[in-house]
């Protein structure tokens, strides 16, 4: 009997979609360029999600009173000293000087960088952190000057900042082990990081708020920067062979780099940073401002994330492109993140604008949050809405200078953008009240990305002419046109319950996403087919 015939060797089956996405999601996973940035973007999303249903939970719990003016205040001094004091240490300096060393094949050297700058941070933060648990009341006294008419809140305030102190030990060494990651080109843990501390938070107050009250959000905070930002990337960038050795050299040459670096980031004091400073400086004098006006700030910054997901995902990238000397390759991979944020960053605008009051209120009211506070926080919301575009854009020209290793301009320039943007915040609120903020912070950020993009231009490191202009009017063009459809559809359909905001909701979404998507085809805008390719050809 003859022997079958062998059949012809079958093609290996293609990856199925759920392969694809889990290999995009092991840690360990080497990312592109485009890939990491729609990784990130994507987890952006999903931690802002996470993020929305902890500000709907604690302004459930604790509604917009002096509990929560007291919470929400109690993170700006662990926030300033985390600035100050880590600097660029967790995601900026560090990931520029290792892709550096990776590169030029002096990974030793880099491991030993490592273990230096984080073994003397850790003491400095430390002691930090000792001596501001005793001037934590000063602190509330001086910076929050409203809190003096009401005792009860300050203390609160005091009490909840001494708790969340020592979480900015974790966040310091979790960002320094992360930056080993982000190195490697491997951003999945940055993906998963975020929404591990923002679910702390809520299962802080799930579990122990009937004993502890506010205490227990806190207490969450600071699990859940233990559990995400720390422990997972120190466990990762052990598997990745980073081996952490506690170290103190003050003549290691890698610290004297990062320090040389990072102290213009710790000494400048950019808006991006400083604005929710300023905000609650002035609001502390109003009961509920803070509250309202931070609310309102996080449910905007859910879309900026977006941008600062493009620049993180650029970061290493960009570094990489600089140190190579393809400066060419530079000023274009800037211009062309910076005109798609741009150009995306628009038409969301027109969605927010349009829908920010049926889009809050169905989400925060409830429990102590109200119809009326629901309001008043879309109003800010959407007065921040109008500079979406700018702080997406600044992000990416911030990350430009840091990837060429440059710190001390963008100090420079940010630090005078912030002392010039000041006296802006007080005529604006002691001229219209708490309204007058987000005014001031749209005008202050305007300065600060036309400051920055200057900057470049005349370095000659990324041109103003590189951006795509003809895109940009498109956008704006698609989103002005969605905007006025919207505001049609909210007088067909007002907000009255929930029920119908939702509706309103979906079908302003649908009616959104169809409009905008017919305008940029009628105008030969590339933007939707190349979104498509790309999204295709990264998920091959």
């Amino acid at each position: 009997m003859e022997p079958s015939a062998q059949p012809p060797a079958a093609s290996p089956a293609p990856t199925s979609l759920w392969r694809r996405a889990l290999r995009y999601l092991s840690p360990s996973h080497t990312h592109s360029a485009f890939a990491a940035t729609l990784l990130l973007m994507a987890a952006a999303a999903a931690s802002r999600v996470i993020g929305l249903v902890r500000i709907k939970y604690v302004a459930w719990l604790l509604g917009a009173g002096a509990a929560a003016d007291a919470y929400n205040s109690a993170f700006m001094l662990p926030d300033k000293l985390q600035y100050f004091l880590i600097g660029g240490a967790s995601s900026i300096v560090f990931v520029t000087m290792l892709s550096r060393y990776r590169e030029q094949g002096r990974w030793e050297e880099g491991e030993r960088a490592m273990s230096v700058i984080l073994s003397t941070m850790a003491l400095v933060l430390g002691l930090a952190i000792i001596g501001a648990e005793f001037i934590a009341p000063l602190y509330v006294h001086t910076l929050l000057p409203g809190f003096d008419a009401d005792p009860a809140k300050a203390a609160l305030c005091v009490r909840l900042t001494r708790i969340l102190l020592p979480a900015q030990l974790f966040f310091l060494a979790g960002g320094v082990f992360s930056a080993v990651l982000l190195a490697r080109k491997q951003f999945a843990l940055q993906a998963i990081t975020p929404l591990i501390y923002n679910t702390g938070i809520i299962l802080g107050g799930v579990v122990l708020a009937h004993e502890l009250g506010a205490s227990s959000l806190a207490i969450g905070a600071v699990a859940g920067a233990f559990l995400g930002p720390f422990l997972l990337n120190a466990i990762w960038a052990h598997r990745a062979g980073m081996r952490f050795r506690f170290r103190l050299d003050f003549k290691d040459p890698g610290l004297r780099e990062w320090v040389g670096m990072s102290v213009p980031l710790m000494l400048g004091v950019s808006l991006v940073t400083a604005d929710n400073w300023i905000i609650n400086y002035f609001a502390s004098n109003n009961g509920g401002a803070i509250t309202l006006l931070l609310y309102a700030k996080q449910f905007f910054n859910a879309p900026v994330g977006l941008g600062q997901a493009a620049g993180a995902a650029s970061l290493p990238f960009l570094a990489s492109l600089f140190n190579s000397r393809n400066n060419d390759g530079f000023s274009r991979t800037v211009n062309t993140a910076v005109s798609r944020i741009l150009a995306f960053s628009l038409l969301l605008s027109a969605f927010m604008l349009a829908m920010g009051f049926p889009l809050l209120d169905a989400i925060m009211r409830g429990g102590a949050f109200h119809r009326a506070e629901s309001h008043v926080m879309a109003l800010y919301f959407s007065i921040f809405s109008v500079s979406l575009c700018l702080w997406a854009a600044q992000a990416i020209y911030a990350r430009a200078f840091y990837a060429a290793g440059n710190t001390v301009l963008p100090m420079i320039a940010g630090t005078l953008v912030t002392a010039v943007s000041i006296p802006v915040y007080w005529w604006l609120y002691h001229t219209y009240g708490p309204i007058g903020l987000p005014i001031a912070s749209d005008i202050g950020i305007l300065f600060q990305t036309l400051t920055l993009a200057i900057l470049l231009h005349q370095k000659g490191m990324v041109s103003l002419a590189g951006l795509e202009y003809a895109e940009l009017a498109r956008s704006l063009t698609a989103g002005a046109i969605a905007f006025a459809t919207l505001i049609g559809l909210r007088y067909l359909i007002p907000s009255r319950n929930l029920l119908t905001e939702l509706a309103l909701l979906v079908l302003a979404t649908l009616l959104w996403i169809t409009v905008s998507t017919a305008v940029l085809k009628a105008t030969g805008s590339q933007l939707p087919n190349e979104l498509l390719r790309r999204f295709r050809k990264s998920a091959a």
